[in-house]
């Protein structure tokens, strides 16, 4: 599978945040709400004007929040100006900042950031209480779609992701394309025959092997069409044990857990090997505190 198709879809990004405010417990989280979230926090080696150039080239229509209140050598205000005319419309801006302003310098950031800059994603005050900033970033994601147009965070599978079942008294074998903890994509295997499967027919038991994970579940066929060299693509959507769409939550849990590392470390590869590569062609690095 191609990296490109790897990192396709909405994300969010969070420059330079102070995990107190913001711990990366919370990323795996807001997947669960739909969300695929990252932080970034080392500039040591890589300037931070250079990993948001990439970050916005490399995933474009991603959403960016700056925490404000990080020393990391640059005046935000500035910055931020800068590369939202760098990249116009390409991404959704919003900042972020610790309690403890009065309401003159709170109103005169809003001005700023809201009215002067024009940000799409807010200037937001984070309170010294985990669980209010979760549901304050959770509420601002919602409103810009940090989910995009799927409303769960789909994994790209390798090789080893399987599933099978038994249908008609056929054992139907084939690789999981990709899976969330919704729907899984199915590729049979060619080589063996089996019954035609009517769109919408119930599967009442199916093991699905995802990163060393077996399970069993029941499903729909909810989508079927033929893909080339002889091959089909179903989509199943994955049932509880009530028979309600989804998994239950005790497989949900580890299933999340296994897509979340499936689909990070990916993103965060294919955008190092860029840094590295930027890197390698500027030894010297470039100052970026005149921004």
């Amino acid at each position: 599978m191609e990296a490109q198709t790897e990192i396709e879809g909405r994300k969010t990004f969070f420059i330079a945040p102070d995990t107190t405010f913001l711990p990366e417990s919370y990323l795996e989280d807001f997947l669960s709400r739909g969300y695929e979230a990252y932080i970034i926090k080392d500039f040591r080696f890589y300037p931070l004007y250079e990993q948001v150039r990439i970050i916005i080239e490399t995933c474009p229509d991603s959403i960016l929040f700056f925490f404000i209140d990080s020393a990391v050598g640059v005046d935000w205000g500035k910055f931020i100006k800068y590369v939202q005319e760098s990249f116009q419309g390409r991404a959704l801006l919003g900042v972020l900042y610790a309690k403890g302003r009065n309401q003159e310098q709170k109103s005169a950031l809003e001005k700023y950031y809201l009215f002067d800059l024009g940000l799409q994603c807010g200037c937001i005050e984070l309170e010294y209480n985990k669980l209010k900033n979760f549901s304050i970033i959770d509420k601002v994601m919602f409103a810009n779609q940090a989910c995009g147009r799927r409303k769960s965070v789909r994994a790209i599978c390798d090789s080893s992701a399987s599933a099978n079942f038994i249908y008609q008294g056929v054992v139907v074998k084939g690789h999981v394309s990709d899976i969330s903890v919704s729907h899984f994509s199915f590729i049979p295997d060619p080589q063996y025959t089996f019954p035609d499967i009517p769109i919408y027919s119930r599967i009442p038991e199916i093991t699905v092997t995802f990163r060393g994970m077996r399970f069993k579940v029941p499903a729909n066929l909810v989508i079927q069409r033929e893909i080339g060299d002889g091959k089909t693509l179903q989509v199943y959507l994955m049932l509880k044990s009530n028979g309600q769409p989804g998994l239950d939550e005790s497989v949900a849990e580890k299933v999340r857990a296994r897509i979340y590392t499936t689909v990070t470390d990916k993103v965060k590869e294919v955008l190092l090997e860029k840094c590295k590569k930027w890197k390698q062609e500027n030894p010297n690095g470039r100052d970026v505190s005149s921004y």
